[in-house]
């Protein structure tokens, strides 16, 4: 047992759930980047992680995926910790405070959080400033990184009117922005979901890619669409198809889930909200393996939901994934769970005779 699940995990899941994801996101602000350098593996053992994707070069393909670092406040430390992008938000134009507390669950037995935050967010200007200032922070580390930054709606925009949320959000940050996802896919927004349905979505994405277009016409800024796995197989696809024709040039499977399979942590695995965690590890490797099927590596694929291991990250990628992401795993195995899976990958690539993380993608996929 690591230091983390020892000591450190015990006081924090002593605490409300919410109030521990606070404090823990207020220590990564302070933490400084020499002190949090001690968490990078050796470059000399991550030789085969590096890789181009959306024409961004990424220096390993473990990324923090969104919904933990909301408001940009800690972009320095995810840097620092070695993942090779981080994604913040679901940043919102307008600040609104999101849906009622209790509103985020921890299920131990299961390796599993249910939330129902609702895009709580300080808005996109505020998100800027927050970005501005960690980026001068940034600037300290070696390894290379990219920022993601996913939007949405307020709540109390119509769908007719989403697409104007989703270009003011770029407005306020496409300065600062490697890639934008798409978030059309969180259960905790009423209606938000309706907007995955294929004509819609096709047109939103196009609103967005020529505004994105606009605002950075020297700086290739690459949109990607986030998805749910909670669609039937046929709609999935129709509804990626629709948003690569409308210029998105990735997609990230998947969000949480409203589902609920075999869950062992009693009366709160009742709570309303999107499960993620161990639970979803098996639904998101067969949306993987169905899109990575459908699109092969032309539309690069990032793999999120139940990675909780070097195991789980290289079973994602042999499953279609290009690039990875976690956030439930890193609230139950720690800041150590990074270098883990780097290092991990890298033994199970050498030993499956890859040169290169390319040549593992999708190898599963029959």
């Amino acid at each position: 047992m690591s230091v983390y699940t020892r000591a450190v995990r015990p006081a924090l899941f002593a605490l409300d759930a919410e109030r521990a994801h606070e404090l823990t996101i207020a220590a990564l602000q302070r933490a400084t980047i020499v002190n949090a350098l001690r968490w990078l593996p050796d470059g000399r053992l991550v030789t085969r992680l590096p890789q181009t994707v959306f024409g961004l070069n990424f220096g390993n393909p473990l990324g923090l995926a969104a919904g933990l670092d909301k408001q940009g406040t800690a972009v320095p430390a995810w840097t620092a910790l070695g993942f090779g992008f981080a994604e913040i938000g679901t940043v919102t134009p307008m600040p609104q405070s999101g849906n009622a507390k209790p509103r985020l669950f921890r299920l131990p037995r299961d390796r599993a959080i249910i939330n129902r935050f609702g895009f709580n967010s300080v808005g996109a200007e505020r998100v800027a400033r927050n970005v501005a200032s960690g980026v001068r922070r940034r600037a300290e580390t070696l390894a290379p990184f990219r920022l993601g930054i996913n939007i949405g709606k307020n709540k109390e925009t119509a769908n007719e009117r989403a697409a104007e949320d989703y270009v003011r959000t770029i407005d306020a940050l496409s300065a600062h922005a490697d890639y934008f996802a798409i978030n059309v896919s969180s259960p905790n927004t009423a209606g938000l979901r309706d907007l995955q349905e294929s004509h819609t979505l096709r047109t939103l994405v196009q609103q967005v890619v020529t505004r994105v277009g606009e605002r950075s016409p020297t700086r290739r800024i690459p949109v990607l669409v986030k998805i749910s796995p909670d669609m039937a197989d046929a709609d999935l696809l129709r509804s990626v198809d629709s948003a690569v024709e409308g210029g998105a040039v990735g997609v990230i499977a998947t969000n949480t889930t409203v589902a609920r399979p075999n869950l062992q942590s009693g009366p709160m695995t009742t709570e309303a909200g999107g499960l993620s965690g161990a639970p979803l590890k098996a639904t998101a490797n067969s949306v993987c393996s169905l899109l990575f099927r459908h699109l092969g590596k032309g539309i690069p694929i990032v793999g999120v939901g139940g990675i909780f291991s070097a195991d789980d990250a290289y079973e994602r990628i042999r499953s279609g994934a290009t690039l990875i992401q976690v956030y439930t795993a890193l609230v139950y195995e720690g800041p150590g769970l990074v270098r883990q899976v780097l290092t991990g990958l890298e033994e199970r690539l050498t030993n499956d005779g890859f040169s290169t993380i390319n040549e593992a993608i999708g190898v599963d996929v029959h």
